[in-house]
């Protein structure tokens, strides 16, 4: 397999490879990379601080209908997101310099695959927290201060949603691009020099040119009227 340019969306392979943080910034992948980011610190950072109410006592209870699980679900799938983004960011500022077409192949399906999976466990958190949440009951639990921290929880639960799924769509249309066999010979071709139009010769290095013989000169024929004056023909013995 050839290791050409723009393979798999890298710009250039090799280790001098200019990076510019501009339009770096302003990639649709960096950006929605950048919201998952703040979307999962949200979800676990409003459960830790304010998820976990006292009823009178020292055992906290999970705010959403005392179900441990749905607080502890929540807390992780974000914990996890958070430092997924971070790692994929640091892979996209390194995917350039990577050479091998193998190994941008697996980061990609890497990333293809857990941007899925999490947009997946994403979509079950959400239903799971705003399932608990409407059986809560303001009777059971005092819920004045940790209305504003479940809701925003389940609002930017919604959220990590949209912005995984762009990201595995990202992903996907990067491995389709990879793998369009086509762009990428017409843009290694395009990279290579020149070669030769003739095979090179083994002796003197130089080229050697076929010639066609298709056209022949006619045989001269000698006929009455091109023998000069007074030519006999001489006898055949």
């Amino acid at each position: 397999m050839m290791n050409g340019a723009g393979s798999f969306g890298a710009g250039r392979a090799g280790a001098g490879a200019a990076l510019d943080p501009v339009s770096f910034a302003r990639r649709p992948q960096t950006v929605l990379r950048a919201l998952a980011w703040i979307f999962s610190m949200v979800v676990f950072g409003s459960i830790i601080n304010e998820g976990y109410v006292n009823m009178g006592s020292e055992r906290l209870h999970c705010v959403y209908n005392k179900n441990a699980d749905a607080c502890n679900y929540a807390i992780t799938i974000g914990v996890i997101a958070f430092l997924a983004c971070l790692f994929f960011m640091a892979l996209d500022l390194y995917f350039p310099q990577i050479s091998s077409v193998k190994d941008r192949k697996r980061a990609v399906l890497l990333e293809i695959g857990f941007s899925g999976f999490w947009t997946f466990l994403w979509f079950v958190g959400f239903c799971f927290l705003a399932n608990q949440w409407s059986r809560t009951s303001p009777k059971e639990l005092p819920l004045e201060q940790a209305t504003d921290a479940a809701r925003a929880a389940i609002a930017f639960s919604f959220f990590s949603i949209l912005t995984w799924a762009a990201l595995t769509a990202c992903a996907v249309q990067k491995f389709l691009l990879g793998t369009d066999m086509t762009l990428f010979t017409t843009e290694h071709v395009a990279s290579q020099a020149p070669k030769q139009p003739y095979p090179p010769n083994d002796v003197t290095g130089q080229t050697t040119i076929p010639v066609n013989n298709a056209y022949q000169s006619p045989p001269l024929i000698e006929t009455v009227e091109t023998r000069p004056p007074g030519y006999q023909i001489p006898p055949a013995f």
